[in-house]
């Protein structure tokens, strides 16, 4: 009996496979019974996203598994600003599902205002059709909500992800303990620049790395109490040019450049160059994403580019992760690129439900681990201990099979959704997130980024006006203007249409409390 059962079993095994390699025949039986899910992505790999031997094998698997026929359309990063305003032109011809990198804005907008997308709030909030969607945090909706009408889903990214990371090395050398406020901060950029922490009897340190991207600038204003681009005073919503702590971190950013505690060309230093200061031992001070100082850690330890402490040169250099300083840094918008789904071609409850079923079962542990790591066996396997081991990390072929397919994903609940089976943590990531942890307590949202999406002013030329601020902010720091002057670039944007936007930014912000 055993042994019929046997060739029974291989029969039907046999059949199998004769059966799985018409392929073709499968599918198009398949679409009688599933919707076809249409998707424009963004192509960070130069026509390499999920090509190769096992890319049909591993697409098969997320329709099977998320029960939708999926047509991907890649389109490079580079064209898809372009990209974009052409589709939305065409309404009728436009994905199902459509990605976008950065916040909610512009055309956008003016898109979601002329009715181009689903509106989602009346779905994903499903917990049992939805329980990935439906956990999305309500402060990151309201930003993604235009005329009352939800019309994108996030592409979920750490809210506490800012803070200050340093040369813990340089630090103890010193005799330099954590900072506690801005002066403490000063402190440290001054001994990191003068007090020769590297021990090479040269004077060929700077305190703090920067280039012409500003948002350090942004962290550090909020040690001095500035708010996330506007803030509350006396129950209205300013920009946080117009509060009193700005001057004051201006004049302390001032002070670091004049006393050359940060590089003198800082501002046509380009972005590429980000990070390199620390790297080769120029800097002592990353002031950006918390992530961005553990690479810099890691980078320090790898064989290659083994940077020996300034203590004891047979350990490698280290950071700390330190985040927030004075109990305040500045929260992310909770996302980075988001999602819509077109009225026009998700235009029945069937084509609405099964887009938002793969984006939703996207973000289950097998779609996150076929997406990111490939198949077992081939990409990754799994060792002793139950951690998944990236096989693939230097054959660029084998990655390309799922390469890409993480911008499918829009990491709900969490960026850091933890996986089963999942990659075994070093000693830096799990630093990284104890930081992360530490600084969404003091983490500052922006409390008008609703309000900014639904201002018409600020979809016309808020960008525009934002440009004055920065500039005048860079000139100022620099030297190149003084207060008044300063002051000059702050009417100026408030008479060209900065007024307009407080005024409507307010309207709503009064409506709402």
């Amino acid at each position: 009996m055993k042994k019929a059962l046997v060739v029974m079993c291989a029969l039907l095994c046999i059949a199998g496979m004769v059966f799985a390699g018409g392929r073709k025949d499968t599918k198009a039986a398949a679409s009688n019974e599933r919707v076809k899910v249409t998707f424009q992505t963004i192509d960070f790999y130069a026509g390499q996203c999920n090509v190769g031997q096992y890319a049909d094998q591993i697409l098969k698997q997320i329709e099977d598994y998320c029960g939708c026929d999926l047509e991907i359309e890649w389109v490079l990063n580079d064209v898809l600003s372009e990209k974009i305003t052409l589709t939305l032109a065409n309404p009728k011809q436009m994905p199902m599902i459509m990605t976008y990198g950065g916040t909610l804005t512009g055309n956008i907008v003016s898109a979601a205002k002329d009715g181009a997308f689903v509106d989602l709030s009346k779905y994903i909030w499903d917990e049992k059709k939805y329980p990935n969607l439906s956990k999305m945090l309500k402060s990151v909706a309201d930003s993604l909500t235009v005329d009352g009408q939800l019309v994108a889903i996030p592409r979920t990214r750490v809210v506490g992800r800012y803070g200050l990371t340093y040369r813990q090395d340089w630090a103890d050398k010193l005799g330099i303990a954590e900072p506690k406020n801005a002066d403490d901060v000063y402190d440290m950029l001054y001994a990191f620049t003068y007090g020769d922490p590297d021990g090479n009897g040269i004077n060929d340190t700077i305190g703090m790395e920067m280039t012409s991207y500003t948002g350090p600038f942004d962290i550090i204003q909020t040690w001095f109490g500035c708010g996330n681009e506007w803030a509350e005073v006396n129950g209205k919503l300013v920009p946080v040019h117009m509060q009193d702590e700005y001057m004051v971190a201006l004049d302390w950013l001032k002070k670091v450049y004049d006393n050359g505690l940060m590089p003198a060309d800082w501002a046509v230093r380009t972005t590429d160059t980000w990070s390199n200061g620390c790297k080769t031992g120029q800097n002592g001070v990353y002031i950006d994403v918390i992530d961005g100082g553990r690479r810099v850690w890691e980078y320090f330890t790898k064989e290659a580019t083994f940077t020996p402490s300034v203590v004891d040169p047979s350990k490698p250099a280290s950071m700390n992760l330190y985040g927030a300083v004075n109990g305040r840094t500045l929260a992310t918008a909770g996302y980075n690129g988001f999602f819509t789904l077109s009225a026009s071609t998700c235009n029945t409850p069937e084509k609405i439900e099964a887009a938002l079923t793969l984006l939703d079962k996207l973000n289950d542990d097998e779609m996150l681990i076929l997406t990111q790591y490939g198949l077992e066996g081939i990409n990754y396997h799994i060792d002793e201990e139950g951690y998944l081991v990236d096989d693939d990390t230097t054959d660029t072929t084998l990655a390309a099979n799922y390469m890409g397919l993480n911008q499918l994903l829009a990491f709900l609940p969490s960026a850091e959704h933890v996986t089963e089976p999942h990659v075994k943590n070093t000693i830096y990531v799990d630093a990284q997130n104890a930081a992360y942890a530490k600084a969404l307590e003091s983490a500052l949202v922006n409390p008008a980024a609703s309000f900014l999406i639904n201002s018409e002013t600020y979809a016309d030329i808020g960008a525009t006006l934002a440009e004055i601020i920065k500039q005048a902010r860079t000139q100022y720091i620099c030297g190149e203007i003084n207060k008044t002057q300063l002051q000059d670039a702050w009417k100026r944007w408030y008479d060209q249409g900065g007024k307009k936007i407080i005024d409507e930014v307010n309207v709503q912000f009064a409506a709402n409390k």
